[in-house]
């Protein structure tokens, strides 16, 4: 069977690039080795994982806040299994959701696994054994990735896990080590620590998220502190041990070199993901990867095959959905001949710890490294009466803005709500506004948002109102 599109992988970037095309009148056929839709960010990932997150919160609240709230309970506990139960739910809904979109837009789905035969057949071996090839015009990789793991550890999926087992467990554990300080430690990290669990974290570098700007690691460590986290940074992993219902971890100081030992119920290995192009045959369609595992693209994202896209997490840049799907869209309309447009600077980040973190554009190590010139504002929450009224204090915004033009380079928040918060500072930098702009509006009182404005006033002179 022919296709004009067709999509390999059916997570965010491959199922929105489906749809894109399918908008465009181009006959798509999407190819998905599981038997969900949705890809790793519906079924084990970002959904999965904001399901667990919210409900860990509301028990965390019920225990700590609610009393202050004039609300009383007795006997709270926490019910894991109807708590995983909902999760399933939340993530069923959702993937029923891009069935029927599939549907909706007669896109043809193949399920089972796809390897190029050559550069315009793709071969699709099912999972009963049988297999059926199909053409296309144009392919779009979407993979997406897996998690990686430690040199010398072996992520057995029972008591050395990945986020994936994190999301089923039996049991609250009682002591988990995360090994890791980037965005999925901390998020599965929270959610255990909530309900009780004690969480040791094992860094290789000198910070938490060290990816973001250095202040906001530096305050969410300062929360998570809070919730009991224990924090070793500059240390090395050497090696992770499963004996019998505990693991043991071994893990070196990288500046005096002493080997340290720690017993948990459960060690979770969150230091990153790679690229998924295992088994796709690539090579037989003249396609090779870099030393990491991607597949290089050019700037419209196509790869030495120019027939042939990637997107997501099987090319360069950050392992984010949403970008994911801002490629998927790109290269649908590529194909159809429309000129579109990504600007990756403008791609927010966001942790969705409590409180959550979120960034858009230059972190300040970055305006210094380039040489830009630059002035920054900070406005905390704990002088928000927003805040203070919802008893989200922790945290605060930071807006870096041009020295000489006053352009906002990089707005970098941790507080409540800022996942959604950032949405306006993403608008303001496309469209090139600066901090005296987002001084000058008005934002309704009382509210979150507040604070970003506080901060563009604090950038612009020293001008904060409540500070």
């Amino acid at each position: 069977m022919e296709y004009d599109v067709v999509v390999i992988g059916a997570g965010p970037g491959g199922y929105v690039a489906a749809i894109r095309a399918a908008q465009l009148g181009l006959k798509t056929a999407i190819v998905e080795r599981y038997n969900t839709l949705g890809g790793t960010c519906l079924n084990v990932g970002c959904i999965p994982s904001k399901a667990m997150l919210d409900s860990s919160e509301h028990y965390h609240n019920a225990a700590h806040t609610f009393n202050t709230h004039g609300i009383e309970l007795s006997n709270l506990k926490v019910n894991l299994p109807q708590m995983v139960a909902r999760k399933n739910d939340v993530v069923k809904q959702n993937v029923d959701g891009i069935a029927f979109l599939m549907k909706k837009n007669k896109i043809a789905v193949h399920h089972g696994h796809g390897s190029f035969a050559d550069a315009h057949t793709l071969s699709i071996a099912k999972a009963d054994g049988s297999s059926e090839s199909i053409t296309a015009k144009y392919f779009i990789v979407a993979t997406g990735s897996k998690p990686a793991s430690v040199p010398g550890v072996n992520i057995d999926k029972q008591r050395i896990i990945t986020s994936t087992e994190a999301l089923n467990l039996p049991e609250v554990p009682k002591h988990m080590v995360v090994i890791g300080g980037g965005v999925i430690g901390m998020e599965m990290g929270s959610v255990y620590a909530r309900l009780g669990t004690k969480i040791t974290v094992i860094e290789f570098t000198d910070s938490l998220i060290p990816t973001m700007d250095a202040a906001m690691g530096k305050e969410l460590q300062k929360v998570l502190a809070k919730l009991g986290f224990d924090f070793h940074f500059g240390h090395k992993v050497t090696g992770v041990a499963s004996k019998g219902k505990q693991t043991v971890v071994t893990f070196e100081d990288l500046k005096s070199g002493e080997v340290k030992e720690i017993k948990a119920d459960y060690t979770l290995v969150s230091v990153g993901r790679r690229p998924y192009t295992d088994h796709l045959g690539l090579d037989k369609a003249g396609l090779a990867t870099d030393e990491r595992g991607r597949i290089p693209v050019n700037e419209h994202l196509q790869t030495a095959q120019p027939h042939i896209f990637a997107i997501g997490d099987v090319v360069k840049g950050a392992m984010l959905a949403h970008k994911a799907e801002e490629e998927g869209v790109f290269v649908a309309e590529y194909i159809a001949g429309q000129k579109p447009h990504i600007n990756y600077l403008l791609i927010p980040n966001v942790v969705y710890t409590w409180p959550e973190v979120a960034s858009v554009g230059h972190t300040e190590a970055e305006l210094k490294a380039q040489g830009i010139p630059f002035k920054a504002g900070s406005f905390p929450f704990k002088a928000s009466g927003r805040a203070r009224a919802s008893m989200d204090t922790d945290g605060l915004v930071k807006v870096y803005a041009h020295q000489q033009t006053d352009e906002i380079l990089g707005v970098h928040m941790i507080g409540p709500r800022v996942a959604d918060m950032i949405a306006e500072a993403v608008v303001a930098m496309e469209f090139r506004a600066s901090a005296e702009d987002i001084a000058r509006m008005s934002h309704a009182h009382p509210t979150y948002t507040e604070v970003f404005r506080e901060a563009c006033l604090a950038a612009t002179g020293n001008r904060a109102i409540h500070m």
